[in-house]
């Protein structure tokens, strides 16, 4: 892997859901230095958010592994055929599904749509989420409660139980959950409720489809150098992004592929039910 470079990004400011072309520096998904090894050779994938950030990173490394890869994305075109072209240029295929996860109504094509182009889902990553920063909670619109909740949760749930019905024994659910599910902050309530919201569902699904051979495990990333942050955050707020961890910077997207390529595979065959922290050195409970 490359070094990840070790400095906050400067002030800068995007509209949501925020564009890879706009960002300064690029942040690096594993492009140039993720290589593979088989651990996924076979496999269908689900990546929720695959057009850039973690979800880019995760649907890069699959491919390389040896996965088919269906990514849903909201409207960022440029930046999912982008990736679509990583996938297939490491020989796997790639289905792009734009459109926005808080329309339930899309949300029900979605898992359908990987079973017409690839027969099963071996492995769900439900990766997509929206935040918005605020000071108060009176700031917070209703509409923007629902959703911030249906895009991270209710989503979460009908990918899910869409899902399961087409996995075979062997199968993972991978979600996204975040060091704020247990220490919020304030700035990001409602964002940091779905997040522990969707670190307690993984736990309940680990244990509910154990003797079907299912696996379920959440990931809970720091802060992690993505569009979401320009997109969500004030321009001083993102000149000091990932100063506040032990390692003193924020993460890149690549760092994270590596546990996301574990907890698909075949290797990961005794975990379920785990949270796991990529972090920078801060702990979660």
């Amino acid at each position: 892997m490359s070094e990840p470079r070790p400095d906050s990004p400067p002030a800068q400011q995007q509209t949501p859901p925020g564009e890879l072309g706009e960002m300064t520096p690029k942040p690096d998904h594993g492009e140039e230095s993720y290589r593979g090894s088989g651990k996924l050779t076979g496999k269908a994938a689900v990546i929720t958010g695959g057009d850039s950030g973690i979800g880019r990173a995760v649907a890069i490394a699959f491919a390389r592994e040896g996965a088919d890869v269906l990514i849903s994305y909201l409207n960022e075109h440029e930046d999912a055929r982008d990736t679509a072209k990583y996938v297939e240029e490491a020989g796997r295929r790639c289905v792009l599904v734009p459109g926005d996860l808080a329309d339930r109504a899309h949300a029900k094509t979605i898992i359908p749509k990987a079973v017409e182009e690839f027969g099963r889902v071996d492995v769900l990553v439900n990766n997509a989420a929206f935040q918005m920063t605020h000071d108060t909670i009176e700031e917070v619109s209703d509409e923007e409660w629902d959703y911030t909740l249906a895009v991270n949760l209710t989503a979460m749930f009908t990918l899910t139980k869409d899902a399961i019905p087409h996995m075979r024994p062997g199968s993972s659910i991978i979600n996204s959950s975040s060091v704020n599910s247990d220490m919020p902050s304030p700035q990001l309530a409602p964002y940091a409720m779905t997040k522990a919201g969707i670190a307690n569902f993984t736990a309940s699904l680990a244990q509910m489809y154990a003797d079907k051979g299912i696996r379920a495990n959440s990931v809970a990333p720091g802060p992690i150098w993505t569009p979401l942050i320009p997109a969500t955050m004030p321009e001083e707020k993102v000149a000091s992004f990932g100063e506040q961890v032990p390692m003193g910077r924020p993460g890149q997207p690549a760092e994270l592929a590596p546990v996301y390529v574990l907890l698909a595979s075949d290797e990961a065959s005794y975990i379920s039910g785990a949270r796991i922290a990529v972090t920078g050195g801060k702990p979660i409970l």
